[in-house]
């Protein structure tokens, strides 16, 4: 860990308007280590959204950093501390430590309001003198720099390094703790190189632009005018591979929040947008609405629509547990259980089946899942091509799609690792599969 800034004088009192982002932030941590989706429902909180803009991003900025480096945090609070105390006082340290090590908070006022948001709680006020001492230590003594493998469950690495070896695991697990760049798909990719230059990005292969820039988006050049929309550079790839033409059917499955239904869009094709959450759906006509592009928006179980029409390609982004998003969400590692794996891979074939069902004869079926498990994506698609032998593989061609070239497996299909694009800022983690259906 980096050395933290050195105590400076105390101050004369508590300063009660510096203790609300924190408590903001103590709201997100404690969310998005409770459940799955719950720091996306903190951020949406009234003890987030009431704070100024400035404190907002400080208190998204605090949950963050203690979330992606949550690992090395525990690992040096419990060299501290000989018997653990009760959750409550755990958070708090966790944030102390987190703005000790990580935010630009000069080390005395981490410490301090630390220590007062202590005093403030029932449960955590008689644990004060520990938050003091502890943090106090880990001041003078700094913990040494973590392993990759520290800022990882112990039981996720464990199964990276079975899945892709030591090495391929020690890299994607380094890449918890970085903040990633912000990657936006274009709508028309003759429009690329302006929005390079207005958004000072550089254009990825497969036409993602990638920005080192923060902030409202809605102040971003393009913005307003729909030119661009925000979207991983691994996420773009699916949609890419099925290689559209203008008046071609497609139906994009468990479609929203919307980016790929926005990239089949702008091809020109016919789009069916499917999805069971009527509100996430919402935010998908919004999202076409300000690029400009059209789909037929249809609320359903993906599982059990009894539509009659087939399509010339089908594109099935699977409910997954999303291990592969960790570098903007570094809350899926922690909300993650093992058991979701096996849950999910259930459903994933039930949707991968009714997906196929759905593809014309000669069409395209893309099935991704924006997750590092092999149950989720490699043994899908094995288990898939063994019980429906009307499909065949279709691999792309190394680096189409925008894809690396390393992330051709041997079968055929894609392996997208969070540590590949070095050194432009990694990506997320994707398995993708692009299928032919032959009668």
């Amino acid at each position: 860990m980096p050395a933290p800034r050195q105590p400076q004088k105390p101050a004369a009192s508590v300063d009660e308007a510096a203790l609300k982002p924190r408590f903001a932030a103590l709201t997100m941590l404690e969310a998005a280590l409770d459940r799955r989706n719950g720091l996306d429902e903190a951020l949406s909180s009234k003890a987030v959204t009431d704070l100024p803009v400035r404190d907002r991003a400080f208190a998204r900025a605090l949950a963050m950093a203690t979330l992606r480096n949550l690992g090395p945090i525990d690992r040096a609070l419990q060299a501290r501390v000989k018997k653990a105390p009760p959750d409550a006082v755990i958070q708090l340290l966790r944030l102390g430590a987190a703005q000790l090590f990580h935010l630009d908070t000069p080390g005395f006022a981490a410490v301090t309001m630390t220590v007062d948001m202590a005093a403030t709680r029932q449960a955590t006020q008689p644990f004060k003198g520990l938050i003091n001492a502890v943090l106090r230590g880990l001041l003078r003594e700094p913990p040494a720099t973590p392993d990759a493998e520290t800022y990882a469950p112990p039981w996720l690495y464990a199964r990276w390094r079975a899945a892709y070896g030591e090495d391929a695991a020690n890299a994607i697990a380094a890449r918890i703790p970085e903040e990633p760049p912000t990657d936006l798909s274009v709508r028309d990719p003759a429009d690329a190189a302006a929005l390079a230059e207005d958004l000072e990005a550089v254009l990825l292969p497969g036409g993602t632009l990638r920005t080192p820039r923060r902030g409202d988006l809605a102040d971003w050049p393009g913005f307003a005018e729909g030119r661009w929309w925000v979207q991983d550079a691994a996420a773009a790839v699916p949609a890419r591979l099925l290689n559209l033409k203008a008046g071609e059917t497609v139906l994009d499955l468990c479609a929203a929040p919307g980016g790929k239904t926005l990239q089949l869009a702008s091809t020109g094709a016919e789009v069916v947008a499917l999805d069971r959450s009527g509100a996430r759906l919402k935010r998908l006509g919004d999202n076409l609405a300000r690029v400009g592009l059209t789909a037929e928006i249809v609320t359903a179980d993906a599982g059990a629509w009894a539509d009659a029409r087939t399509f010339d390609a089908v594109l099935l982004d699977a409910p997954c547990s999303a291990t592969g998003t960790f570098r903007r969400h570094p809350d899926v590692l922690w909300a993650a259980k093992p058991s979701d794996i096996a849950k999910l891979a259930v459903v994933q074939t039930q949707l991968l089946d009714a997906a196929a069902d759905k593809v014309k004869p000669g069409g395209r079926l893309i099935y991704c899942v924006c997750s590092l498990e092999p149950e989720e994506g490699e043994a899908q698609a094995a288990a898939f091509l063994a019980r429906r032998d009307e499909f065949a593989i279709d691999p792309p061609a190394p680096g189409e799609g925008g894809a690396p070239a390393a992330a051709l497996t041997l079968e055929g299909t894609l392996r997208l690792s969070p540590s590949l694009l070095e050194p432009e800022g990694g990506m997320d983690g994707f398995f993708v599969a692009r299928f032919r259906r032959w009668t």
